[in-house]
């Protein structure tokens, strides 16, 4: 929700038309005056007109300009409803835990084309792990890492991870904001979120007319297209359609091309003024880069070899995701809310690829290892329901949710296991070859998952500034599996776990928020609906955190600032029993404490500056890992490719009545790719910038240019090779709206 001040400005500029009828208006942040750009928003950017909400039917339609879940394109939207925080939609000011609302408009206006950049070059501390093998969808956050620790969620719904692979969505075109939540979130979302969960949401049906398109060329042979529709289809029904096509021949000599089309489509119908249905369809197909990383010479990168993809030529990867939703929200009175969302979601996964690459100096070639052809098919089908209600509690103020979520969730492995095979190439001049494997591809294992749980939360406002928070969450998985290689590798397993969240936040004025939390999590020690007969035994991790925070907005609106502390724990990590090294015992534990900061600050009439920090102290508590036969223990040591320090700063300035232009750095600490610390990724620094020209009211033409200074860096890596970033690549692209 705007400030008052802000949204009445926002409302004197909307034409009566807009707001009394559904007339075939176009209207875009694009599409404003100088004079109205000025007016409207802190400095140069508009308040983003995209999104609009349908309230009552036929001559009585009301049109709500913007809507609380619409994220402004400036600032923190400290005041922005959300629901990745709480289920009780509330702002990150009455919120007692870290949220960043990124908006969809800010993230296209930066130039950041997929999920991983929109996230890693936006929110606080969040670094990606991702690699193309695993969709690019694994994260760091608040000194844990990966997709078992970082929950994702589209649109608030939660695949469960297959064998450590998150594929959708990928493309941002269609989002309208993503929300972050950093720090333990299972009371929320259940298992898998110690470190933080990540929500991305896609744009809505709207009731005004939207017509967009965007068309990018681009070094590399970058092509892009995309449009977006949006508008009533009868009395009561409203659209929306994104589709995003992406094609490139990509920045390597070899194999090096890459595709991908996304299509969001979804259907409101307002059956009355307090009942609505929404069905939508998400498609995503993806050919993604097939490059597993360059491998290292004496330590290092060769310049030789730095365009070089060591993969064959018939390497393939194909990941196709269907995701289907049924949503429905009654408000039978003002103070109750009943949510249902019902839902499919299917991936199809292929992988056929050889994926390492050493150097060996006594031949001075490349070594080609894992000839790895694998199939994923994945189908999950469940439900989700929650109630909410306002009213007193001991007469003060209260609201309060509760409900449930059930899914049925199946998943098949097919590979060549063991991935026998191995070839040698020169490093610098080489035919790469076709794929050749020792080993059939066959079924591997296949599993089927049943999950409910039951969820609560209530927010007592005992006076206009103080609150107090309180949730629970209680989980209880099957996973059932079955190994056609090896029958008696197969069983059932029940878990169960019970996580739970208290805060409370205190509000000295209406534009500031001081809180203190405690909460709970658990994660599995592997993608639960994955685990292998040697790890049914283990139980979920467990984990706690306690936090404190402070939130202001300032300057009229025009500065926003949050800082936060934290210390996290996590227990009953795998580790290595010390008289018997080769088996595993689960008593090792792990911790993190450190502060995050963001701020942003409309300094004079046509700039902005945006940047946050966050400093981490991770390490292994009590970990212990076989070495050479002996069990070597690893405390005081910091995890696995979690960097210490993390930092973003964006500038804008509009330097002329139709001009402005971006220019953004991303800090990563360095980070270690063993236990023992002694394989290091080097710390790095990446510098992105744009111009944009408004050509006239609805449309304008971008200049855009990532890795600027040319930075040879490693995104990931191990001792023998590093995944290298994209080096400095030059797009333009023209923005329409019609």
């Amino acid at each position: 929700m705007l400030p008052a001040d802000r949204t009445r400005s926002f409302a004197g500029h909307l034409p009566a038309a807009l707001l009394f009828s559904t007339s075939a208006l176009v209207l875009s942040s694009t599409a404003l005056t100088a004079q109205e750009r000025g007016e409207i928003t802190t400095g140069s950017h508009a308040v983003a007109l995209e999104e609009l909400a349908v309230q009552g039917t036929g001559a009585g339609t009301r049109l709500l300009a913007p809507t609380p879940y619409t994220a402004a394109p400036t600032g923190l939207n400290l005041t922005t409803p959300n629901r990745s925080g709480s289920r009780l939609d509330l702002s990150p000011l009455q919120t007692p835990a870290s949220i960043e609302v990124i908006p969809g408009q800010k993230i296209r206006e930066r130039g950041q084309e997929t999920v991983q950049e929109a996230i890693t070059q936006n929110a606080a501390g969040i670094t990606t792990i991702g690699a193309p093998g695993n969709g690019l969808g694994a994260y760091t956050s608040r000194g844990f890492a990966g997709v078992n620790s970082v929950m994702q969620l589209y649109d608030g719904t939660r695949l469960y991870v297959g064998a450590g692979t998150i594929t959708y969505p990928f493309d941002t075109w269609n989002v309208d904001r993503i929300e972050v939540l950093r720090g333990p979130a299972s009371v929320l979302y259940g298992d898998g979120a110690i470190g933080g969960v990540i929500n991305v949401v896609p744009k809505k049906p709207v009731a005004v007319p939207i017509n967009a398109a965007r068309a990018a060329l681009g070094s590399d042979g970058v092509k892009r297209l995309a449009i977006d529709s949006g508008g009533p289809i009868g009395e009561n029904v409203f659209y929306r359609l994104n589709v995003s096509a992406n094609q490139a021949n990509g920045w390597l000599r070899q194999n090096g091309d890459f595709s991908n089309l996304a299509v969001s489509g979804a259907v409101l119908y307002q059956a009355t003024p307090d009942l609505a249905f929404t069905l939508s369809h998400d498609y995503g197909y993806q050919e993604p880069l097939r490059y597993f990383g360059t491998p290292l010479i004496g330590g290092r990168i060769d310049p030789r070899t730095r365009f070089n993809n060591y993969n064959v030529n018939d390497s393939r990867i194909v990941f196709e995701d269907n995701w289907t939703q049924f949503k429905t929200e009654w408000t039978p009175t003002a103070d109750i809310t009943i949510r249902n969302t019902a839902y499919r979601l299917k991936s199809d996964r292929h992988w056929r690829n050889v994926e390492s690459y050493t150097f060996m100096p006594s031949t001075g070639l490349i070594r080609r290892t894992n000839p790895i052809e694998i199939f994923h098919n994945q189908e999950q089908i469940g439900n989700r329901f929650d109630a909410a209600f306002k009213g007193e509690l001991f007469g003060f103020r209260n609201e309060f949710v509760a409900g449930f979520d059930v899914n049925h969730i199946k998943f098949s492995h097919t590979n060549n296991s063991p991935y026998r095979g191995e070839t040698s190439v020169n490093p610098f001049v080489f035919n790469p070859g076709v794929f050749s494997s020792l080993d059939l591809t066959t079924l591997g294992y296949a599993t089927s998952s049943d999950q409910y749980s039951l969820f609560a939360e209530n927010r007592l406002v005992l006076t206009e500034q103080l609150s107090l928070i309180a949730g629970v969450r209680y989980d209880a998985p099957t996973v059932r599996r079955s190994d056609p290689r090896t029958p008696s590798a197969g069983f059932t397993k029940d878990f169960s776990a019970l996580s739970y969240r208290f805060g409370a936040v205190y509000n000295p004025t209406p534009d500031s928020s001081l809180y203190a939390s405690y909460a709970t999590a658990v994660d599995p020690v592997n993608s639960l609906i994955t685990l292998s007969l040697a790890q049914k035994d283990f139980e979920l991790s467990t984990g706690e955190q306690i936090e404190v925070g402070y939130k202001q907005l300032f300057w009229e609106g025009r500065g926003e600032f949050t800082l936060a502390g934290y210390r996290i724990t996590k227990d009953n990590l795998l580790t290595a029993d010390p008289l018997r090294p080769a088996v595993s015992i689960q008593v090792g534990s792990q911790s993190s404490h450190g502060v995050e900061a963001f701020a942003s600050l409309g300094l004079w009439e046509n700039w902005r500056v945006e940047g946050n920090i966050a400093l981490v102290h991770a390490q292994y508590d009590d970990f212990q890992q076989a070495v050479g036969g002996a069990a070597v223990n690893f405390a005081g040591n910091q995890p696995i490719s979690v960097p210490a320090r993390v930092a973003n700063l964006w500038l804008s300035w509009a330097f002329a009545p139709r001009w402005e232009a971006r220019a953004g750095v991303q800090f990563v600490g360095e980070i270690f790719s063993d236990f023992a610390n002694t394989v290091r990724r080097p710390a790095y620094e990446v510098v992105n910038a744009s111009v944009d020209y408004r050509v006239s009211e609805t449309s304008h033409f971008s200049v855009r240019a990532y890795n600027l200074l040319d930075k040879v860096y490693p995104v990931t890596g191990s001792s023998v090779s590093w995944l290298l970033g994209r080096p400095r690549s030059v797009e333009v692209a023209y923005n329409v709206a019609f």
